[in-house]
């Protein structure tokens, strides 16, 4: 599993605190140089039991194809190149329209066979409060280039629980997505991030956060419409119509090992965990060891946010009985065959039900 952060915005989100620069030449060729050489040196510690390559950021679609096109040469000469199983990359809609169908074939003939666009409202004016680039009618005009270009797997990125997102909106949202029949939509509940322009409005009184029960109210909404539209629940965010989970996402979920490359791109593997320092070039490559307790916790947190939960063994011998059983007659977790698991009517508080079992 390879991950690439590419950390290049024209435009930042109101949400957003990830690492990104303004995309100028220079800076492309500052990071293309930088990534090279990181995958040279770190190409031993890659792991191929998962072949997949994801590209995240950022706005990775802002690279430009002879920069993409120069670091997939240098994975290909390392011994990692494609195809990969999944090779996924993240894009925004306005570059998909701006640059057209030539753009997306060269995508596919690079390898890429799978989207992931960030809409995250199909309402114009959330998408101004948010800074977002496109508007409605141009995300669905992307989604039908991609379709056109012979993509047969796209995700969507949606997110709810704003202060400012009337429940009408978000069904509207909702319904417009399931018209559109991407094969994978991902939903995120809005969380106020670090040093994001929306945490100083917050602190500055200009913004408000959502009531827990407007943003479960709509959670609620999402799943029974994505639920009716015939899409599997998979992962606490993740919606995906039959066979078409995201691979490498699930990779992170039974926790293989992933190697992160780039400014501010974490890596994972036995109980090692790593992350790049976020600077354009240069950056500087820390690591620190799992404690026992720590690799507990995490597998115990990611694996109950899939649907397929965590296996009963692993939870009975590293959970209280009592906690286990009070849960389980309360309704908050089910036995499934080996596993254990979240009901998807209790995803929404599955924080709460974790603590309870630790």
């Amino acid at each position: 599993m390879i991950y690439i952060h590419i950390p290049f915005c024209r435009s930042f989100c109101t949400y957003c605190d990830f690492y990104s620069e303004k995309a100028t030449a220079e800076g492309f060729t500052e990071f293309t140089d930088a990534v090279c050489e990181e995958i040279r040196r770190r190409a031993l510690e890659f792991d191929t039991s998962l072949n997949t390559l994801y590209l995240g950021g950022g706005t990775p679609s802002q690279l430009p194809l002879q920069d993409l096109t120069r670091i997939l040469l240098t994975l290909e000469e390392c011994g990692h190149g494609g195809p990969f199983t999944e090779f996924t990359m993240e894009v925004n809609p306005e570059d998909i329209v701006e640059r057209g169908l030539p753009y997306l074939h060269s995508l596919r003939s690079l390898g890429v066979n799978r989207v992931s666009m960030g809409v995250q409202s199909f309402d114009d004016g959330l998408l101004r409060w948010m800074n977002r680039r496109h508007d409605s009618e141009r995300a669905c005009r992307a989604f039908g280039l991609l379709r056109e270009a012979g993509f047969g797997n796209i995700g969507l990125d949606l997110i709810f629980g704003l202060s400012n997102l009337e429940d009408a909106v978000w069904e509207e949202t909702i319904k417009k997505a399931i018209e559109l029949h991407p094969e994978h939509i991902s939903c995120y509940q809005l969380t106020v991030e670090g040093d994001s322009v929306l945490a100083h409005r917050l602190e500055n009184g200009e913004y408000t956060e959502a009531s827990d029960e407007q943003c479960r109210r709509q959670y609620d909404t999402l799943c029974r419409a994505l639920g009716e539209a015939g899409y599997l629940h998979y992962e606490i965010s993740n919606f995906c119509l039959p066979g078409f989970e995201a691979r490498h996402n699930q990779g992170y979920w039974e926790r293989r090992p992933y190697v992160g490359l780039g400014p501010s791109a974490h890596s994972f593997g036995g109980n090692v965990r790593g992350w790049n320092s976020s600077e354009l070039s240069g950056y500087t490559y820390t690591q620190e060891s799992l404690s026992p307790e720590d690799e507990k916790m995490e597998k115990l947190m990611l694996s109950l946010r899939t649907s397929k939960g965590a296996q009963a063994s692993f939870l009975e011998a590293n959970c209280p009985a009592s906690a286990i059983a009070t849960l389980v007659k309360n309704g908050a977790l089910q036995r499934q065959g080996a596993y254990y698991r979240i009901p998807e009517d209790h995803f929404f508080v599955s924080d709460e039900i974790i603590r309870e079992l630790v």
